[in-house]
């Protein structure tokens, strides 16, 4: 008889660990606790003083990209930001830290640049992606500060982010890696 309620008990926390959601297309009980474990982890970015841009920051940039003719600079709490087109005629903001130090750059990208896995998974769970907003950050691995994109701090990476809907019509954004996991990052205000 004992034998009989061990193996019971094992076998119903196993089909309980089997059970559980999995985090990328969690619950709303789920979200709640990522935001609350995020909060927990979070590092306080320092915010930036006044409303003119560093000159730190604008010489850390003039070092980083060299001599750019188009640069629009522009400050939030947190970030001096330079919105400037590459060579290839790509449009790109970069973000400097309290210190004038990159952050990181970020770049529109596209669906179809997602890894096809990840492209996959999104057209599982997820509508109106085909023509969805994508922007691709590329994280300076030497600087530790991390970044904050809708709202919400993150840790230092290199991700995707695309803004879909989920199956209720839900407006969200997902985190996807360049090794193609997709992952729910936040939700974003209906229109």
């Amino acid at each position: 008889m004992k034998k009989i309620m061990i193996s019971m008990t094992l076998l119903l926390a196993v089909l309980a660990a089997q059970a559980q959601s999995d985090p990328k297309f969690a619950s709303k009980q789920a979200r709640k606790e990522m935001r609350k474990e995020r909060k927990e982890q979070r590092i306080t970015v320092r915010q930036l003083e006044g409303t003119d841009v560093s000159e730190q920051s604008k010489a850390q940039f003039q070092s980083d990209f060299g001599d750019m003719p188009d640069v629009t600079w522009s400050r939030d709490l947190y970030f001096d930001k330079a919105t400037f087109t590459n060579s290839k005629g790509t449009k790109i903001s970069a973000f400097y830290d309290y210190n004038g130090q990159l952050v990181g750059t970020s770049t529109p990208s596209s669906f179809a640049s997602l890894p096809m896995s990840a492209q996959q998974e999104i057209m599982k769970h997820y509508t109106n992606y085909q023509d969805a907003p994508v922007i691709f950050y590329d994280d300076n691995e030497s600087n530790e500060t991390d970044m904050i994109l809708y709202g919400v701090q993150f840790e230092d990476a290199d991700n995707y982010f695309i803004e879909v809907a989920d199956k209720k019509g839900r407006p969200v954004v997902l985190k996807v890696t360049p090794a193609g996991e997709v992952s729910w990052f936040t939700d974003l205000p209906t229109k």
